[in-house]
């Protein structure tokens, strides 16, 4: 992931609904003049109607486009055409997503003219987000997950992110300290221990394979319809090893969590190899999502969003819980070991 450009934030502010509309009339759309914010921290997306043959049309969603601004200096055009070829695929595999439109150019990718900033146009999908799920809609995930996996694991995206004690962990770190982030009385500590998590995280990296995974797979990313779930938001795309979404889809350590986790690899198998030596992984990607979590807001701190979300961010109480749990996370995997 590119460090976030001094700067470029701003071109967001820059977004008023007259740009937005002409970008997307611009591809070939009429608007109606119908633009709704809706709730994004990363990007910039946003819901838009358009004029559309009520006679043709089945549902009401079909009235409307989301629209996505990437934020800039994130993601290459490269990267992001790697997010979309792997939402093509999965479509061309029937697993449900909601992929980008390819309009008459065959591009997904598009500029906004004024801001350089890159876009993307999708259909508009209804669902909820599931609460909890019982066994059958767990083993229906399961299943789900296998066969996104399978497909991942057909293709590379040699320029997406891969996540590893390298990546996540230390360059991550290198960042926090560069930009003086962490409070001068927990900064060597915490450099000690997140140094420590990921010398002793990355001998459990090897041998596992790899692929194209989603990436954040909470269940905030799982919508649910009347025809069954599906997958959104595929930003944080990965490489990376399958457990990395599994563990996100049931991320306690307590026994009813590995209960449901044992559901949910039961089902996956039928559909796709499962490496079990890749549970040992989940305590350190946990560790790791923890410092990429405040390295992300840190990159972004100059977005005032950021500051009026995350107000306890740079205080002292944030670091010494960051600390404590990174703690608790390096006991947990020199625990593997033994």
């Amino acid at each position: 992931m590119k460090n976030q450009p001094e700067g470029e934030t701003q071109f967001f502010y820059d977004l008023t609904p007259e740009r937005i509309l002409e970008a997307v009339e611009a591809l070939g759309f009429e608007c109606t003049g119908r633009c709704l914010a809706l709730n994004s921290m990363e990007n910039r997306v946003y819901e838009v109607e358009v004029e559309v043959d009520s006679d043709k049309i089945k549902s009401p969603s079909e009235r409307f486009r989301i629209v996505k601004f990437y934020r800039p200096g994130r993601w290459s055009r490269e990267q992001i055409e790697q997010e979309h070829q792997f939402l093509f695929d999965l479509v061309e595999n029937e697993i449900p997503v909601v992929a980008p439109l390819k309009l008459e150019s065959g591009m997904s990718v598009h500029t906004e003219s004024g801001t350089g900033i890159f876009f993307a146009v999708f259909p508009k999908k209804g669902g909820r987000t599931p609460d909890e799920f019982n066994d059958q809609q767990l083993e229906q995930v399961g299943r789900l997950l296998a066969r996104m996996h399978g497909t991942g694991a057909a293709k590379d995206a040699p320029d997406r992110l891969r996540i590893n004690p390298e990546t996540y962990g230390i360059q991550n770190l290198e960042y926090l300290l560069t930009h003086n982030f962490l409070l001068p009385e927990i900064k060597a500590e915490y450099e000690l221990t997140v140094r420590e998590i990921c010398k002793e995280s990355t001998p459990l990296f090897n041998g596992v394979k790899t692929h194209r995974i989603h990436g954040d797979c909470h269940l905030g990313n799982l919508i649910w319809s009347d025809s069954g779930p599906f997958w959104v938001d595929f930003d944080d795309m990965l490489v990376g090893p399958g457990i990395q979404d599994i563990w996100l889809v049931v991320p306690g350590r307590d026994q009813e969590s590995q209960l449901r986790r044992d559901i949910l690899i039961d089902a996956y198998e039928q559909m796709f190899e499962f490496d079990h030596r890749s549970l040992k992984l989940i305590e350190p990607l946990r560790a790791l999502r923890f410092i990429h979590f405040s390295a992300w807001i840190a990159r972004r701190w100059e977005d005032p969003a950021f500051k009026r979300t995350f107000i306890d961010f740079n205080s002292s109480r944030y670091w010494h819980e960051q600390l404590f749990d990174l703690k608790e996370q390096l006991k947990l995997i020199q625990s593997l070991a033994n």
